[in-house]
């Protein structure tokens, strides 16, 4: 296949950022709201020195050294680690039989059915449905592709794909996943076959368009957005090529592409506020202004952000969020997140 790329990410939990083409993983780590690149927005890292303070960004080659392994998904970091961030941030990650039993509600209510068509819940496990999935009368598989869905403090993303068991750590067969992106993949396998790539490949990219996640800590972002990448691949391996690795087959351009939309998709914001997090303070901070007395000294007068001041989600001085507003045809359009909250958005 021309411009394929044949490097292989490895089947495991951990996708090891200097696997992933410096081209795509440059795409993945942009912010799309500043131009920039996603930041730390943490001081978990900061003992590494110059260039991993809470306001940086993360840099390509911060994080992509072979021998000096940086952002690890929650399981494969410290017992003291993972303490510290429950304490300041309330990170939890949810088990993946409680991402499946919540994701069921979602679609027994869509398919409007008593029971989710997927699966069968066991417990703290789940019986897959082989069989394949009949969609009700007025419903179409490919409605079902483009709806919409959206993990508020995504952390590595555990209800959009279920690689791994974000709580255990234990990876998950493709055919048993059970993320909003992963029954949206199995529905596109089922309807466009593998006959026809080109077919899957559209509806795919339509699907990534469709899941959507935002998080503070910048390495949860740059965790999640691998772990949708990684999806797309996984599933097309196992659907063309019948083989259940990372090993990337799928051509390079269309990689960017869906690089690009998970960028744009998943993106990093303080969900209190929609704006990047710190961004009110530091905005303010840079709005101070310095007045001189008569007696040749300065006084310094510092202003609230008056959406912190008044608890008004649309009146604050930060970088309000942007996301993409995929439906917008026949050119999607950039759009505040905090506007699509209201009304039938």
């Amino acid at each position: 296949m021309a411009d394929e790329v044949t490097e292989s990410i490895g089947f495991e939990r951990d996708l090891r950022e200097w696997n992933i083409p410096e081209e795509i993983m440059s795409i993945l780590l942009k912010d799309r709201t500043t131009g920039k690149n996603i930041i730390w927005a943490t001081e978990d890292y900061s003992s590494r020195g110059e260039g991993f303070g809470f306001h940086d960004q993360i840099l390509l080659k911060q994080i992509n050294n072979p021998n000096d392994p940086v952002i690890r998904p929650r399981v494969d970091k410290s017992k003291e680690e993972r303490r510290n961030r429950i304490v300041k941030k309330a990170e939890v990650f949810t088990p993946a039989w409680i991402c499946n039993k919540q994701n069921n509600l979602v679609d027994a209510a869509w398919f409007n059915l008593k029971n989710s068509p997927f699966n069968k819940e066991c417990g703290t496990s789940w019986n897959t449905n082989t069989k394949k999935i009949n969609f009700p009368k007025g419903h179409s598989w490919q409605e079902y592709v483009k709806a919409p869905r959206l993990e508020v403090s995504c952390g590595e993303a555990p209800y959009l794909v279920s690689r791994y068991d974000a709580d255990l750590g234990l990876m998950i067969p493709v055919n048993e996943r059970i993320g909003f992106l992963d029954r949206k993949l199995r529905i596109v396998t089922e309807n466009t076959g593998t006959t026809d790539m080109q077919d899957w490949l559209y509806f795919t990219k339509r699907a990534v368009q469709s899941v959507y996640g935002f998080d503070w800590q910048g390495d949860n972002v740059v965790l999640a957005r691998e772990n949708i990448l990684c999806t797309v691949i996984e599933t097309y391996n196992l659907a063309f090529l019948n083989i259940g690795s990372s090993a990337i087959h799928i051509p390079i351009e269309y990689l960017k592409e869906l690089a690009i939309i998970i960028s744009w998709n998943i993106w990093q914001m303080d969900g209190v506020k929609g704006v990047v997090p710190m961004s009110c303070e530091r905005n303010q901070a840079e709005k101070r202004t310095h007045q001189t007395m008569f007696d040749g000294t300065s006084e310094t007068i510092i202003s609230q952000c008056p959406g912190c001041k008044r608890n008004d989600i649309y009146k604050h001085s930060g970088d309000y969020c942007m996301v993409m507003d995929w439906l917008s045809s026949p050119n999607p359009v950039p759009m505040r997140f905090v506007d699509l909250m209201g009304g039938n958005r």
